[in-house]
């Protein structure tokens, strides 16, 4: 039907008679009463004693899907999901693990304990727990920043946690890289129990779409230049504090002369190779089969090959993986001095980790029809990170590219990620050591391929700018600032932006004149329906958002600048001209018959405090002493039951005239004013 035709359709017509009401009026005649509220019976819903196995069930989400799990329709999904996942977490676990500056092996372990806890406590169904590049990056930082560098360290005194400062000669502290890292864990575990406990996991929604995209769109540069060293066998300094990138980049530029070519060879094939696996091979086998390439351990496992049988390290110095233990790790406390230095930074890694692992769960959840629970999330990976804490790991968080797989290939439950952790048991056990003449460089293009989804992410700018400039600038800011200063400040100036951007927008909401649709009884904004007339001798302004102390000044000013008319100013010009025994001159004349009441339509207003109680009265005295009256519309419940509250304790006068519509105002206006 096109739109010609939309027009010659008869309307539907509606007929209503009701008695012109008063918000008083209305409110004695329909029984008008404030919800109560108990503190005392607030607090014994949340502490009411429940069924000892309901509660068990709630905390522990794997007894329940256990129970009802269906093996002979979901077993198989679930073992082809779980080999196929644990495929991919070799690779990505090993490159992983070197973004965090650790051994390789501490990535397979990331893949197995914490991914055991979460598949009993966690509620997403298919999110892949383990290594993700963003919170290995973050975690590195802070492991380069607190770990004791190897250079300095002397000589460890009697077994004890202190040595000598080769430059200084004094004792110092020794933390090495797995025990900052183990701290970070267990500190990330700790602040998700707290907020946990406290029912926050609303909290993630301090860092929007906007500011996450921005934030890992600038961690994409870091983490690619933090393995360009790698690809061209370099050997640089760990730049730590602020304009850490900057200056690493200018390493880079001043070590190029010294690349090794072995080296860039070997990482221009590998990521040639998996290159086009993604962007050909991949796309063409999908149509094929749903079971993946798996390139990238096709990749370990031909550079392993390739490496051990050439002697790549020993003939042309390639890097390599090295030392890779067998057998699982035994449990060992993470060092609790740490916990008070390194306190700051893992705030940032808590948010981060737990706002991409449940934005994920939530995109599952919403294609697949199932529910999570945020807050259950966040106990299942603070007692995540917390066993894998004991057990050399650092913080988890979910990864798209491995829960995409898991889901896609048929996964039903977290069946999928035990299946994983069985196979993984197997490298840890018996096959790690294959790996030890792995190239460095080919981990190093793993996971400058895998950036592509990272970077990409930057056409988003164009439509955050024609959506919302204040959207666009807080991509700007995160991204410029994380990029130019550092990691942590730049993911604190964007949360900051992205609160200051709200605070703008509510501090100026949107206000406007009303204007009437004729024969109805509908009042729409003046200035976008040009089919509507302004009721002569009438003012109506609907405003809408807060009115609290923040931006009272500026509902006055917009009121004052709708209305057209500013009391004072209009006071002062009248006594002036009475002195001097002068008449009204026809402007003034004029004024006073356009703005004969003001009607403010208060529908939209959902939150008032007593500065905004205050103003409203403020400026209806002012409007009162030149004789223009003003009626409150459409008040909300909570807006009018604080009103009347303050005008108890304040004694305001004149009392404000509501009504229940903006059309029951303009009837009793129009009443006044002809009657006069």
């Amino acid at each position: 039907m096109n739109i010609m035709e939309k027009q010659t359709d008869p309307l539907w017509q509606l007929r209503v008679e009701r008695p012109l009401y008063e918000q008083e009026v209305l409110n004695q005649t329909y029984h008008y009463e404030k919800p109560k509220t108990s503190l005392s019976k607030y607090i014994h819903a949340c502490f009411k004693s429940e069924h000892c196995w309901s509660c068990i069930l709630h905390s522990v989400p794997a007894l329940n899907w256990l129970r009802k799990y269906k093996w002979h329709e979901d077993f198989v999904n679930d073992v082809i999901s779980g080999i196929t996942v644990a495929i991919m977490h070799i690779p990505q676990g090993m490159a992983y693990a070197f973004l965090g500056n650790l051994p390789p092996v501490v990535g397979i372990y990331m893949a197995f304990f914490p991914v055991l806890v979460y598949c009993l406590l966690g509620t997403s169904k298919h999110v892949s727990m383990g290594t993700f590049a963003l919170v290995c990056l973050m975690t590195g930082k802070v492991v380069t920043a607190y770990a004791t560098p190897q250079g300095k360290i002397h000589d460890l005194t009697n077994g004890t946690n202190s040595a000598i400062d080769t430059n200084t000669g004094e004792y110092m502290e020794v933390y090495t890289a797995i025990q900052v890292a183990t701290a970070v864990t267990l500190l990330v575990g700790i602040y998700q129990l707290g907020m946990y406990t406290f029912r926050l996991g609303i909290i993630s929604t301090l860092l929007s779409e906007t500011l996450v995209n921005g934030f890992t769109t600038a961690a994409a540069i870091y983490v690619l230049t933090s393995q360009l060293k790698d690809i061209l066998g370099l050997k640089i300094p760990k730049q730590r504090g602020l304009f850490s990138l900057i200056f690493t980049v200018g390493d880079i530029f001043r070590e190029l002369p010294n690349t090794n070519a072995a080296a860039a060879i070997t990482s221009t094939v590998s990521i040639t190779i998996l290159t086009l696996n993604n962007e050909v091979l991949k796309p063409w086998a999908s149509k094929k089969c749903s079971f993946p390439i798996p390139i990238e351990l096709i990749a370990v496992v031909t550079g392993t090959l390739i490496s051990n049988y050439c002697s790549l390290q020993s003939t042309y110095g390639i890097q390599t993986v090295g030392d890779i233990p067998t057998g699982l790790p035994l449990p060992e406390l993470p060092s609790l001095r740490l916990v008070s230095v390194i306190a700051i930074d893992c705030i940032s890694i808590t948010m981060v980790s737990y706002t991409i692992t449940i934005s994920m769960a939530l995109i599952f959840a919403q294609k697949l029809h199932y529910e999570i629970d945020s807050n259950q999330e966040l106990l299942a990976m603070g007692t995540s990170n917390i066993v894998g804490s004991f057990f050399s790991c650092m913080p988890v968080s979910a990864s798209l590219s491995r829960s995409l797989i898991q889901q896609t290939v048929g996964g039903k439950t977290q069946l999928a990620s035990i299946v994983s952790c069985l196979i993984l048991l197997v490298i840890l056990m018996w096959i790690g050591p294959f790996f030890e003449p792995l190239p460095r460089c080919v981990l190093a293009s793993i996971i400058v391929v895998a950036l592509k989804g990272m970077f990409l992410q930057a056409k988003e700018l164009i439509k955050f700018w024609a959506l919302s400039k204040y959207d666009a600038t807080v991509w700007l800011v995160t991204v410029f600032s994380v990029v130019f200063l550092s990691i942590d400040i730049g993911l604190l100036a964007g949360l900051v932006t992205s609160l200051g951007s709200i605070l703008i927008q509510s501090i100026k909401p949107y206000t406007c004149l009303l204007g009437h649709v004729p024969n109805t009884d509908l009042y729409l904004d003046l200035l976008r329906y040009k089919g509507t007339t302004e009721l002569c001798g009438m003012k109506i302004v609907r405003y809408c958002g807060t009115l609290n102390f923040a931006n009272s000044s500026y509902f006055k000013s917009e009121m004052f600048k709708l209305v057209g008319v500013v009391p004072r100013k209009l006071m002062k010009r009248r006594l002036k001209m009475a002195k001097m025994s002068l008449p009204l001159d026809q402007q003034e004349q004029e004024e006073k018959e356009s703005v004969r009441c003001i009607i403010l339509d208060l529908s939209g207003l959902n939150f008032i405090d007593p500065s905004g109680v205050r103003v409203l009265h403020g400026v209806a005295t002012e409007f009162n002493k030149i004789e223009v009256p003003i009626y409150i519309a459409g008040c909300p419940g909570p807006v009018f039951e604080c009103m009347q509250k303050c005008s108890l304790y304040e004694n305001y006068k004149p009392e404000l005239k509501l009504f229940a519509a903006v059309h029951d105002a303009v009837s009793f206006s129009q009443h006044e004013l002809f009657s006069k």
